[in-house]
């Protein structure tokens, strides 16, 4: 059953769900608000398999010695994963007891968000930090674009990856705008911070703006995009946010007076954090 939650708020917006009871949602760590006193939370490391039951061991049956270890050694490489892609290690789990709850969630940055229905038949992509919250019929994951891809790209190199039933929730900066490929003759070129979703067979890569000649150099420099592009092929839904978070934290800077970009662009500026 598709999971009853409703999307409130302009500039910060937050996303208020109803819980049946017995009902799990689970968000990364950081991401909860508020929750009314029927609803349990509890922290845990795993990640849900998609079968419902939240257990995140993703073993199937096996019990014993046998399967204990290997939900452990499954837990610990998911926790892997998630440290290498610099993700939050934990997750957070609410269940409603006794009758229906309520819990609300909300992104780090001011932004829209966005509830995606997943009906086993097709993955969804985000990018970095844009998960919020899932019911736990949803598998979370982390898929890597590949390393030349990566490396050139920055932004674009760890992917969040959601399967199974249900419903998912994004987060991301700024306003949402929704494409499809298709509608422009199979492919769009976007900044690499600009992507926040797509639906599997959407194919992600990130090209080099122009050559290594004069031109090139212009846009790198002065145009304030670097060296790469990402693109988008194919046909299906694929959500861009008008504000990048290299942007905001130039924005910052520059109202703090401690903007040293000057006329370089995005190739040679500082990068918080």
């Amino acid at each position: 059953m598709t999971l009853q939650q409703e999307i409130v708020g302009n500039a910060m917006q937050m996303a208020v769900v109803n819980l049946r009871p017995g009902q799990t949602v689970y968000c990364e760590a950081g991401k909860f608000l508020f929750k009314t006193t029927n609803v349990t939370m509890e922290t845990r490391l795993s990640a849900p398999s998609g079968n419902g039951n939240g257990n995140g061991s993703g073993q199937g049956g096996g019990g014993g010695m046998g399967g204990l270890l290997r939900q452990a050694m499954g837990t610990a490489m998911q926790v892997g994963q998630r440290a290498l892609a610099g993700e939050s290690l934990a997750f957070q789990y609410f269940t409603s007891q006794g009758g229906e709850g309520t819990v609300g969630f909300a992104g780090v940055l001011p932004g829209e968000m966005r509830a995606l229905e997943l009906d086993g038949t097709r993955a969804w992509f985000a990018e970095k930090d844009a998960f919020v919250a899932a019911e736990s019929t949803v598998d979370f994951g982390i898929a890597f674009a590949g390393g030349r891809t990566g490396m050139s790209g920055g932004e674009g190199f760890v992917l969040e990856k959601f399967t199974g039933h249900g419903t998912v929730i994004i987060a991301g900066a700024g306003n949402f705008i929704d494409l499809d490929p298709a509608d422009f003759g199979g492919r769009i070129e976007v900044d690499t911070g600009c992507v926040v979703a797509f639906e599997e067979g959407i194919q992600y890569g990130v090209q080099r703006i122009g050559g290594l000649n004069r031109q090139g150099l212009m846009n790198a420099v002065f145009g304030g995009e670097g060296l790469s592009l990402a693109t988008l092929e194919g046909s299906g839904r694929v959500i861009l946010q008008s504000l990048t978070i290299e942007s905001l934290a130039n924005a910052l800077k520059k109202a703090q007076g401690g903007d040293k970009q000057g006329p370089t662009g995005g190739l040679f500026s500082t990068h918080a954090g």
